[in-house]
């Protein structure tokens, strides 16, 4: 493929509960990830990347439980050290992630290495791996500051040794969508693996870089539920999957409709609240209260929403909010939803109390309510009886 191909699948792979659970402040017990992983398994997750088994005798068990347990492939990570490809191998998971730092300030500031060593090392822990019978993802990370030259040479070099994927990481989330895009096809043509994309969110970017990856010739991103991750975190579960199938009308395998519950579990779980304005996921992602909005969406809801996501594919509810710049089309479809049956001024006045006091703040609905029965709006069932007593 070309930088200018679009595509028809992409495969998707879940680190919220590696990268994810790396997020600052963030740590899932036992049940949490086995809860997390069931709810990935059953919304259609093609891996699942369960965690770092060498770390802990719980998160091996962790590990090792969801491996036996989902029919999703499951990732265990795994630094180029032989106890960690081993914990990895002994927790039976399907595929084993191991990683190596390419970047020569990593190498010499983190690694404390020499980039012929990175080499021995990760070559030593992808044979050692690939003879588990396991499928095989090699890393080189900080791959996008990385000396090109170099990382062809970790990546030819892991291939001949065996490892099935290439991943490509923008570990401190430097990429920009067109340079991304120029890497993955160099590193698409100096490998037989299959390529794999791992963007970081540190300038808003990691979606788009994640998507032109793919376009570019790489077959799967790896994502994480809300964006969850190091930092800023890593491109979000809910908006890849719904770009690539709403924008590209491409198959990822996932049942959308389990985006938003999928989104509040790992919310809860991490104790890491989604911002308001989240895309898919967030509280006003289909919310609208301006009166030519609210309208419009009561009119046809693709004149303010993208028409190609709705709220229920990903499982969420439309509202229309209730504030100052409320309109009376958007005050009438409340007062009838919430049963009654008011006049044109009738809105009006409602309408004008909305505003009113949605400029001193929030306006909920029993605020609406007492506005209608303020201003004498009958309600229609009241109506009914009324006629069945006559």
């Amino acid at each position: 493929m070309s930088a200018t191909d679009e595509f028809e699948t992409v495969r998707i792979f879940d680190t919220t509960l590696r990268d994810g659970e790396q997020s600052p402040r963030t740590s899932f017990d036992y049940e949490q990830k086995r809860e997390i992983a069931t709810a990935l398994d059953e919304a259609g997750t093609t891996v699942i990347e369960a965690g770092f088994p060498v770390n802990s005798d719980a998160e091996f068990e962790a590990v090792a439980d969801i491996a036996a347990d989902v029919d999703a492939t499951v990732c265990g990570l795994a630094r180029v050290v032989e106890k960690d490809v081993d914990a990895a191998i002994d927790a039976d998971v399907d595929m084993i992630h191991t990683f190596a730092s390419t970047s020569d300030v990593q190498i010499e500031d983190s690694m404390h290495s020499t980039r012929e060593e990175v080499k021995e090392r990760s070559v030593a822990a992808v044979e050692r791996a690939a003879e588990s019978g396991a499928e095989v993802m090699f890393s080189p990370m900080d791959a996008t500051r990385t000396d090109e030259p170099f990382l062809i040479e970790m990546i030819e070099a892991t291939t001949e040794a065996g490892a099935d994927w290439i991943n490509i990481p923008d570990t401190c989330g430097v990429a920009t969508p067109t340079r991304f895009a120029d890497l993955i096809e160099v590193v698409c043509a100096h490998t037989d693996a299959r390529v794999d994309v791992h963007t970081h969110d540190d300038f808003g970017l990691a979606a788009a870089n994640a998507l032109t990856g793919v376009e570019a010739g790489a077959e799967q991103v790896q994502v994480s539920v809300n964006g969850i991750g190091e930092r800023a975190g890593n491109a979000a579960f809910e908006e890849v999957v719904m770009a690539a199938e709403s924008l590209y009308d491409a198959d990822t395998g996932v049942n959308t409709r389990e985006i938003t519950a999928l989104s509040r579990l790992v919310e809860e779980a991490s104790d890491m609240p989604v911002p308001a304005n989240k895309p898919v996921v967030g509280r006003n992602a289909f919310s609208h209260e301006s009166g030519i909005h609210a309208a419009g969406i009561i009119e046809n809801s693709d004149t303010f929403e993208p028409g190609v996501m709705t709220p229920e594919m990903v499982g969420a509810e439309r509202e229309l909010v209730m504030g100052k710049h409320t309109g009376t089309h958007s005050v009438r479809q409340r007062l009838t939803e919430a049963g009654f049956d008011p006049t044109d001024d009738q809105v009006r006045t409602v309408t004008r109390r909305v505003k009113d006091h949605g400029a001193e703040g929030r306006v909920t609905m029993d605020d609406v309510i007492a506005f209608a029965e303020e201003a004498g709006v009958e309600r229609t069932d009241e109506e009914s009886e009324r006629g069945a007593r006559v």
